[in-house]
């Protein structure tokens, strides 16, 4: 009867250490998923402000009259359609 109790305490005690590896493994993981949500929640929020930064309207026209060489209409160039 000893024995068996000794038995049951032992497998008892080597379950509680491999619980306890596996949760400290997962707290690990944890940990490292939300460093990298965090690093990604701060990439997304320079991407952000670098797509209105590039979105600005004066931006667009800088491009647009530098790269592309367009102009606006002169006044006489501009033909209004009626139906």
């Amino acid at each position: 009867m000893l024995g068996l109790l000794v038995a049951a305490n032992v497998a008892t005690a080597l379950l509680i250490v491999r619980d306890r590896h596996e949760h400290r493994q997962g707290f690990v993981a944890l940990n490292r998923l939300e460093k990298a949500r965090d690093e990604l929640n701060i990439e997304f929020g320079r991407l952000q402000l670098e797509q209105a930064t590039w979105a600005e309207s004066n931006r667009v026209d800088q491009v647009a009259r530098m790269r592309l060489g367009m102009v606006f209409p002169r006044t006489e160039d501009i033909v209004v359609l009626r139906r």
